[in-house]
């Protein structure tokens, strides 16, 4: 079974972060290590992967010790669905190979050689032909983890590398590595890279690992601090967004009206304050959207700490909008039936809900039955940086689909 891995201080995991910000894992170390059931459910859903792949010819086997894992508080049917697809897509590739190749599950690599004392476990790797495969498991469905130059994952492969390439010598000539997240999509994401060229990527990230692992490394803000341990009391963070205060010079305190004129040249013969530029615009977009997230952090530092006995001034907790319930449904429903009351009026018989349905499926089985029954009219419009890989959105499509996607100019 599967064990929650003890972590590195420059692990696989958070490559992505101190590749970024060298000082986070000194920084983050003062603060201790917490879990959450998500996690735990992680590593359950991981546990569930690995015995279908161990035991994907033995049902017997596998049914004898699926029952144990089914008797965890946090086990759901969805990860049994989940874990066929995992499986699935392993044993479908290694029947690409032109002999059956090795498949380990669960393996232990090290990759101190470019990042110090750095070691992780490998879900699945599997070897064979000139090829050297790299699977991983994430149960999240929050954010789509994307394969293509994943730090997490090349530091995977280095360290399987290291472990297989003395026996297989010279024979693996390419590194694959695959992420499969079921929960967000059917379709892996998948990277390739020749064997020359990861080795030459781990010789050019060792320093900055190394500058990681001694410290203090260089404080680097970004959206990699959404999971440091540290975010909210980082004070490079709060720099970065109290820096904010610079445009205010030029943010309009008040609503501009609506016969004003728009060019900067104009307001300013006028008198007027200087109105912000569409690039100023963008660029407290991209600013701000990090504020929130920051301060997001903050408020969620501050209650944790008043709750946990500690005080921040000027702020307290209190009780939140409570929703009532029965503390016996049943009782409460045979009160009401003995009144008189007719049983039908206390049910609601409804169909379960697409996405949930989905979820019993499967995302593969669930598009083989009933892909097309399923209408999917054009969502609202919904501002997003440039880098988000959805196509931009189509008014002329958005009104033939029925959608409102009226823009208002004076706001």
């Amino acid at each position: 079974m599967a064990s929650p891995e003890i972590h590195a201080k420059c692990g696989a995991s958070n490559a992505y972060r101190y590749l970024a910000c060298t000082a986070s894992p000194t920084f983050e170390a003062q603060f201790p290590a917490s879990t959450s059931i998500y996690a735990e459910e992680g590593t359950l859903a991981h546990s569930i992967c690995e015995l279908f792949v161990k035991t994907h010819s033995d049902a017997d086997a596998m049914a004898e010790e699926l029952r144990s894992l089914q008797q965890h508080k946090l086990y759901q049917p969805e990860m049994l669905t989940c874990a066929k697809i995992y499986c699935d897509w392993i044993m479908e590739k290694a029947l690409g190979y032109t002999n059956p190749p090795a498949i380990m599950t669960e393996q232990q690599v090290d990759f101190s050689d470019v990042v110090p004392e750095g070691f992780g476990t490998c879900d699945c790797v599997m070897i064979g032909d000139d090829a050297l495969n790299i699977f991983d498991y994430k149960h999240g469905k929050g954010v789509r983890v994307d394969a293509v130059g994943n730090p997490q994952m090349r530091l995977y492969a280095l360290g399987a590398l290291a472990k297989y390439r003395p026996l297989y010598g010279d024979t693996i000539k390419k590194v694959r590595m695959t992420i499969i997240q079921p929960r967000i999509s059917a379709d892996p994401s998948e990277d390739e890279m020749s064997v020359d060229d990861l080795l030459a990527w781990g010789d050019r990230i060792h320093p900055i690992a190394v500058e990681a692992f001694n410290g203090p490394g260089t404080f680097v803000p970004g959206e990699h601090c959404k999971f440091c341990r540290g975010k909210a009391k980082c004070r490079a963070r709060a720099n970065v967004n109290t820096a904010l205060e610079d445009f205010a010079s030029c943010v309009p305190m008040g609503r501009v009206p609506a016969d004003e004129p728009k060019d900067n040249a104009s307001r300013m013969a006028m008198g007027l304050q200087k109105a912000l530029t569409d690039s100023e615009i963008g660029q407290l977009l991209t600013r701000g959207q990090f504020l929130v997230s920051w301060y997001d952090d903050l408020k969620a530092y501050a209650q944790q700490t008043i709750l946990d006995g500690g005080e921040i001034p000027g702020w307290k907790v209190v009780a939140g909008r409570s929703v009532r319930a029965f503390h016996d449904t049943d009782a409460a429903f045979q009160t009401l039936i003995k009144a008189g009351y007719d049983e039908a009026m206390l049910y609601d018989r409804k169909p379960v809900s697409l996405s949930e349905l989905e979820k019993r499926l499967g995302k593969k089985k669930f598009a083989e039955l009933l892909a097309d029954q399923i209408d999917r009219p054009m969502g609202k419009p919904t501002l997003v940086d440039e880098s988000d890989t959805r196509e931009p959105y189509n008014s002329a499509a958005a009104d033939f689909g029925g959608v409102n996607a009226n823009v208002y100019a004076n706001v």
